[in-house]
């Protein structure tokens, strides 16, 4: 990248920026910004525009490098591990991603390292950054090795000015064109890996979709979603079309009846003066995270929901009583657990806990302390040997991977902890 600039040999960057209109050019490149940008940050707003499109696309440039780099090491790991799923729950612990993306990073470095060696010296050459890589592994995924290379070989030089949705469809076509006899195999192949899919977004809102599932089914679902929707446009109805088409079919799943939703269960924490409607606070969906108050208050008034009190400790915000319950090793363990914990207690795993097994991770397993709740697959990775599962006298759980990467997790307080010092003499019930 070449940015024309006017700097004299002894300007300072913050001269330099103010000599912009001159006549004498001379350049400055990525790095020189990167030195610039955090003593003087008024010169981005002196560059010229050009300027500062030429510092994307450059920045862009040096961002695919990095990403192939970064690619090059998980191959190089990924040869030396025997399971990727073990690596995946690895690499969500140290970049700080969760398991789907760690995983979905894996089979990309290997393909691109294996399979896809032009599209991965686009990569490393700056040309071809990692989002747009991916959809060439993952329109390749079903190939042979043999035919992964040769669509690799034609998309060689057809895919650096393509953005990402143009790169998927060529993938597609080169794909069809070198394994025409697959094409078949490979559509009922991702129909068996068609599956439901839960994604959590901010204040209260999730996505809910259906992926891979057959063109002429999620057609027609559509359509009667559709049609029953546009039944109920009225002249009262003050809801658009998309909204009731969004409403239909999340009550015909429900319900079966695109109106009357059935009875589920969910862990929400709200506390008593929220509940009440004498405060705003926050409450906490397990699973999701934090939702407004107002919809708390419409989850937990409900006609099929059920209330239960959860007391806490008032100086850590911790569970010690679940309904008429005692935090004692004598009461229903399994359930208090759950409660306490609200999601998996591998660091970064956002599954509800009531869908989790609890299990001891130290020697007394009829005491709370000791059992935690995991899903299925870090309960398989917390029992073997070259993984680490530490549990302190606070609860906390300290993770220690094979190459020593450490995370913590901790059940987080219902409410934040008072700083009130105990009086002398004083005794708390709980751990």
């Amino acid at each position: 990248m070449r940015i024309v600039t006017i700097m004299s040999q002894s300007t300072t960057p913050a001269e330099h920026a103010d000599q912009t209109n001159n006549n004498t050019p001379e350049t400055a490149d990525l790095a020189f910004l990167l030195r610039t940008m955090h003593a003087n940050l008024s010169l981005f707003d002196r560059l010229q525009p050009d300027q500062l499109m030429a510092a994307v696309k450059d920045a862009n440039r040096q961002i695919a490098r990095l990403q192939a780099l970064q690619l090059h090491c998980m191959a190089g790991i990924r040869r030396r591990r025997s399971d990727p799923h073990e690596l995946a729950c690895e690499l969500a612990i140290a970049l700080h991603v969760t398991d789907t993306r760690a995983g979905a990073m894996i089979a990309a470095a290997e393909a691109l390292a294996q399979r896809l060696p032009r599209t991965f010296r686009l990569m490393d050459q700056g040309k071809f950054d990692l989002y747009r890589a991916m959809k060439v592994t993952d329109g390749t995924s079903h190939l042979s090795d043999r035919h992964a290379r040769m669509v690799d070989y034609l998309l060689e030089h057809r895919l650096e000015d393509k953005n990402p949705t143009q790169v998927r469809k060529a993938t597609a076509y080169a794909a069809t064109k070198i394994d025409p006899d697959g094409a078949m195999n490979r559509l009922a192949q991702r129909k068996a890996e068609r599956r439901v899919i839960l994604q959590h977004q901010s204040e209260g809102i999730s996505r809910f979709s259906v992926d891979n599932a057959s063109t002429d089914k999620a057609a027609a679902a559509y359509l009667r979603v559709d049609k029953i929707a546009r039944s109920l446009k009225t002249g009262d109805e003050k809801r658009t079309l998309d909204q009731l088409r969004a409403d239909v079919a999340i009550d015909l799943l429900l319900s079966g009846k695109g109106g009357v939703p059935e009875r589920t269960e969910v862990y929400l924490y709200v506390d008593l003066k929220t509940y009440l409607n004498l405060n705003d606070n926050p409450a906490e969906l397990a699973g999701h995270g934090h939702i407004p108050a107002e919809l708390a208050r419409h989850i937990a008034t409900g006609p099929d929901t059920i209330v239960r009190r959860v007391i806490t400790d008032p100086l850590t915000g911790q569970v010690i009583e679940v309904g008429k319950f005692r935090y004692r090793p004598n009461i229903d363990v399994d359930e208090f657990v759950r409660v306490r914990d609200r999601e998996c207690r591998q660091p970064g795993c956002p599954r509800p806990a009531q869908n989790c097994l609890t299990e001891p991770t130290g020697t007394d397993s009829a005491h709370a302390d000791s059992r935690l709740s995991y899903c299925l697959r870090h309960r398989r990775l917390k029992n073997r040997a070259d993984w680490s599962y530490e549990v302190m006298q606070d609860g906390k759980l300290i993770v220690t991977t094979p190459t020593g990467e450490t995370a913590e997790s901790a059940p987080p307080p219902l409410h934040d902890p008072q700083s009130t010092p105990e009086q002398p003499g004083e005794e708390r019930l709980g751990a």
